[in-house]
């Protein structure tokens, strides 16, 4: 007679958290100085802004008078300046805005992601001098990387220099309202924002999806269209966005490179405005259309995020 052993499978014990549990306050806690920084340097300033926009002007001293109450507030900047933007004064400066950044934001992806590529793929133990020459822009002030463009630039400058054969052609005048002039200032000032997202998110794909992709037959283009592109999404959003945000309200680029009214942008307008008396409103309420603005690539790059963790989960 023979007796069969069985082994009974092991018991999966769940413990239930017990209703009624109190959370320690501590964690909640650790939140309060982001709260507080929340409070005081973002909505603080907004309603302040608000207080502007909606405003009166002194009708002696032409100065901007901000309105605390908001059951007082006035609307007759805010109807001025929307005026001229549909069909108005503002409306070049706009559309200018959207197609410099626009173009810009392309030229930096177009730039950075082969940079990116090579730098968390084929780098090897140059990674680390590599992502320190990235990062050196970062130490340099961008008034005077701007102004170093200025002298390159100029007619008399290094560029002129060499597609002018020394002196031989005519110089090309960079510096006189030329559009790409500021589009390639803008590129040249924001890309390293586009850089390291993407190098952080080409970093994190794991090279043996990339072996496995190749081991099912997938071509190289393939390979980057099926798996390196969609997986280095959330790092082009970021970048993308990095990116887009500071050009939208972007002043400095313009005036060094160009200081014509035929290449501003919104940011100039905003920076026009305070500088004039009793203007101070109008850049209010053009203050608030940059932020309704900016609205848009803010909710493309949160439902890019929660895509792509989701995906991971």
């Amino acid at each position: 007679m023979s007796v069969v052993a069985q082994e009974s499978a092991p018991e999966v014990v769940v413990t239930a958290k017990p209703a009624g549990t109190r959370v320690n306050p501590i964690w909640p806690s650790l939140s309060i100085p982001a709260i507080v920084w929340q409070l005081m340097f973002f909505l603080l300033p907004i309603y302040v802004v608000l207080s502007l926009a909606f405003g009166d002007l002194d009708p002696i001293f032409r100065t901007s008078i901000p309105i605390w109450n908001p059951l007082n507030w006035k609307f007759e900047q805010a109807q001025f300046v929307f005026d001229n933007v549909f069909g108005g004064f503002y409306m070049d400066p706009l559309i200018r805005t959207f197609l410099f950044v626009g173009i810009a934001t392309t030229l930096c992806l177009v730039i950075a992601f082969p940079v990116a590529y090579y730098t968390a793929r084929y780098a090897g133990k140059r990674r680390g001098i590599l992502l320190f020459l990235l990062l050196a822009p970062f130490w340099i002030s961008y008034m005077m990387r701007m102004l170093a463009w200025v002298n390159l630039l100029q007619n008399d400058g290094l560029v002129n220099s060499i597609i002018t054969l020394g002196g031989l052609l005519g110089p090309v005048d960079w510096l006189s309202g030329r559009p790409y002039t500021v589009i390639g200032g803008l590129v040249y000032g924001y890309v390293p924002y586009m850089i390291l997202p993407l190098y952080a998110s080409l970093d994190r794909i794991a090279p043996n999806l990339l072996e496995a992709a190749r081991d099912l037959g997938a071509s190289k283009f393939d390979v980057f269209r099926r798996v390196i592109l969609p997986m280095s999404i959330p790092g082009i959003a970021a970048g993308s966005l990095l990116v887009t945000l500071p050009m939208l309200g972007d002043y400095f680029t313009n005036d060094m490179l160009s200081s014509s009214p035929q290449t501003s942008m919104l940011g100039n307008l905003i920076n026009t405005s305070i500088s004039t008396p009793g203007g101070a409103g109008k850049a209010a309420v053009l203050i608030i259309l940059l932020l309704l603005l900016l609205v848009g690539p803010m909710i493309w790059y949160v439902r890019t995020t929660s895509k792509s963790e989701g995906l991971r989960t």
